[in-house]
């Protein structure tokens, strides 16, 4: 044989050997088809922060990281002496403002009744010498023997008297009745006022003492026992773990008809189980989300969508930020 013909052979067997290999690999391709796609999700949990409305000094933790605490179980303790000042301020007002508020009610002493009682017995005493002496002098007018000049005297120191009489009565009938009505509302107003501020006070000094809202788990504690913690700030957060869900982020043409109320299986690998999840939330993510591009092939655009489920049945162990898996084709 030429050494013509065996290189032809020699091509021949690699181009057949090539075939073979291209159609098994196409074989290989129709039969077990395309990989499905696949949506990662993980599992999320409701939380809140503990804080204080007063700035203070951590002067103990009841908990750790951790720990699963009931409501009104006690967290931390601080140390706020400012809010104890502003107590002792509040309380020193409240009484001054009962005082002047019984100063009011009471009026004025016994003492100054008395006086007041003694000048007016002066004064009616004064007018009825002065209502006397008028009515003599008028008669003797009348009779022509006392001139109008006397009588006009006699009558002016009887209005006199009058007046007096009358003021000596008021100064009497204030000390008896007190202060006035307005002046006792306004000293009532100030020891409501002073009650409010002592209120006020109370509820900042409730907060040297937090307490759990709600029942979960603490996750986080950030600051240490004698740091300062200004107004606001977090001292630790709870996981609420009776509220757990799964978040994912689907493209729509991977939405696959899922809605609100839906269910659908995801595989969770830190247990290597299934579990039935029901939607309970979707909401498309926006412009600025993860989208993807299709016009350049004369199509359109995918936007992505935020799906929120949450378990059908409980799985125990389930933890925050563990991988929850959606396989293309899901029932």
């Amino acid at each position: 044989m030429s050494a013509k013909s065996q290189h032809k052979n020699i091509l021949l067997a690699v181009f057949g050997f090539a075939a073979v290999v291209v159609i098994v690999a196409l074989i290989g391709f129709l039969a077990l088809g395309r990989d499905p796609d696949i949506i990662q999700g993980q599992v999320e949990v409701s939380e809140y922060r503990v804080s204080s409305k007063v700035p203070g000094r951590i002067l103990e933790l009841r908990v750790k990281e951790g720990d699963f605490v009931k409501a009104g179980d006690t967290l931390a303790i601080l140390d706020a002496p400012e809010v104890r000042a502003k107590m002792s301020q509040a309380q020193g007002a409240e009484s001054a403002a009962a005082a002047l508020e019984l100063k009011a009610q009471n009026g004025a002493r016994k003492e100054q009744i008395q006086g007041a009682f003694s000048v007016l017995q002066q004064a009616k005493a004064g007018y009825e010498i002065a209502e006397k002496s008028y009515n003599r002098v008028q008669r003797l007018f009348d009779e022509g023997v006392m001139s109008a000049q006397k009588r006009d005297e006699a009558f002016a120191n009887y209005k006199a008297m009058e007046a007096q009489m009358k003021a000596a009565q008021s100064q009497y009938d204030m000390a008896v009745n007190g202060a006035r009505m307005e002046d006792k509302m306004a000293a009532s107003a100030q020891v409501n006022r002073a009650k409010g501020a002592v209120q006020e006070v109370n509820s900042y000094i409730h907060e040297t003492v937090q307490i759990a809202q709600k029942e979960g788990e603490v996750t986080d504690i950030y600051p240490k026992i004698g740091e300062l913690v200004g107004t606001g700030s977090p001292i630790m957060s709870i996981a609420m773990m009776e509220d757990m869900w799964g978040t994912f982020n689907v493209r729509e043409d991977q939405l696959n008809g899922m809605q609100v109320g839906s269910e659908f299986t995801v595989f969770v690998p830190a247990f290597n189980k299934e579990v039935k999840m029901k939607v309970y939330h979707l909401k498309d993510q926006g412009s600025f989300a993860v989208w993807k591009a299709t016009k350049a092939n004369g199509q359109y655009d995918l936007k992505t969508f935020e799906v929120k489920a949450r378990p059908v049945e409980k799985l125990e162990g389930l933890r925050p930020g563990m991988s929850l898996i959606i396989k293309e084709g899901r029932d």
